[in-house]
């Protein structure tokens, strides 16, 4: 069979002689011949291409696969012994910002008691991620893991509901502060709405579906002047985008409540504080001032008012989130259908004990044997309310909630870990 090269290239052209007509429709099917082929390869050119991009993109979804924080054998084997039981009756959480403040507490205090714990976090820059890590290096001491991952991920979510039939979520990663909302409003509505938002998908999609707990704030009572603030309180006029986004979160996790069933506990922090807290917060700023002997700003409200807080110590919020645990009843859905009605609650837990802030620098003053250089300036408009102050009613009616630390010992006990955290305990006088 003669070569395409023989086809169109004869060895001896001279020796054949054919008429004009002959030639000419030789010639047409020769080309013909040629294109044909030439449309061939092209097709064979343009098949191999795909296919060496395929096998590249499985290739680099390989690489990107196993060189995640997450996923595989010995990952999921992680999983599945974190979140162990210890106890009868226990419970088995999914604690996502578990690296933070209250996070870090209450997963300590969840696997104190026997229960299991896996946690979630991403892990962000809003404060120092260095103090994070601590808190993660703490929890893993106690043979708890803590996955490093967005809230956003869906998959992350779907895959560690995949592994772990978790009976319960606390749910405390969260954008925080209220001013920062002023320089980056986008993040909260990444992490307090849409992130919210991922999470109860995965819960209402889950057989069994968990219950939920989950940190609202005492932000949401806003420019609200009835005191002391009540769950029945009108929470319709947040003075911060912080705040409007947990009453967004209230008014979501309601809808899923609804529609799908899902067992809903919100918590309404007031001022938590304690060892292991966040820097952003001003009884940790303003010790870290107070011995770096830098100036600290106190904010006035109206009419030269002292601001007050019903600052709430950390263990007394961590047994807040226990009894709640506790108490939370079971979700009626299965696989994303509701089959009953489900509890939904909100509770306060305060300390029902406002403190002005002046005299929360006097306690410190106090405790640290420093005294402060105090900048008095009036409050701007940031979102900042002049007063908070809790009604703790319902919470003690329905699990027993009572605080018991008042802030002249709370502030001792964070004291007592900032200096030895900072290695200020060899410093005379500083103990």
């Amino acid at each position: 069979m003669p070569s395409l090269e023989d086809e169109l290239f004869p060895s001896t052209p001279g020796k054949f002689k054919v008429d004009r007509a002959h030639n000419m429709n030789r010639q047409f099917h020769r080309c013909f011949a040629s294109t044909s082929t030439m449309f061939l390869w092209a097709l064979f050119l343009i098949a191999l291409t795909a296919s060496y991009l395929s096998f590249q993109s499985f290739v680099d979804s390989g690489s990107r696969y196993f060189s995640a924080s997450w996923g595989g054998i010995q990952w999921e084997k992680q999983v599945r012994n974190s979140a162990q039981i210890h106890r009868s009756g226990g419970m088995s959480v999914l604690v996502t910002g578990a690296a933070g403040f209250v996070g870090t507490h209450v997963s300590l205090a969840l696997k104190k008691r026997g229960d299991g714990v896996v946690g979630l976090d991403n892990f962000n820059n809003y404060y120092d991620p260095s103090l994070k890590k601590a808190r993660k290096s703490l929890l893993n001491s106690h043979g708890i893991l803590v996955v490093e991952g967005d809230l956003n991920d869906a998959k992350l979510l779907a895959k560690l509901f995949d592994v772990v039939a978790f009976t319960h979520v606390m749910h405390l990663a969260a954008q925080a502060g209220v001013r920062y909302a002023m320089e980056n409003p986008n993040s909260y509505v990444h992490s307090n709405i849409a992130g919210l938002v991922t999470l109860l998908e995965i819960c209402k999609s889950a057989n069994p579906q968990p219950a939920v707990v989950w940190a609202s704030s005492s932000s949401v009572y806003g420019l609200n002047e009835k005191v002391p603030f009540s769950e029945a309180d009108r929470t319709d006029q947040p003075a911060s985008l912080y705040a409007a986004t947990k009453k967004a979160g209230e008014e979501i996790t309601h809808t899923y409540n609804h529609i799908y069933g899902l067992s809903v506990t919100g918590l309404r922090f007031f001022t938590v504080y304690g060892p292991w807290g966040r820097p952003d917060m001003a009884y940790f700023s303003f010790t870290r001032n107070i011995l770096q002997g830098k100036p600290i700003t106190i904010y006035r409200g109206k009419n030269r008012v002292d601001l007050a807080r019903d600052f709430t110590y950390i263990d007394d919020i961590v047994k807040g989130c226990l009894g709640s645990l506790d108490t939370s009843g079971k979700s009626t859905g299965s696989g994303g259908k509701k089959k009953g009605n489900a509890p939904y609650r909100i509770f306060n837990l305060g300390n029902t004990s406002p403190v002005k802030v002046p005299e929360l620098v006097n306690i410190l003053e106090r405790h640290l044997k420093v005294k402060a250089k105090r900048i008095i300036v009036d409050m701007p408009g940031n979102g900042d309310v002049p007063f908070t102050h809790a009604n703790i009613s319902l919470a003690q009616r329905e699990f027993g909630y009572k605080p018991t630390t008042d802030l002249q010992t709370g502030l001792k006990k964070f004291v007592r870990w900032y200096l030895s955290y900072y290695g200020y305990n060899n410093r005379k006088g500083l103990q």
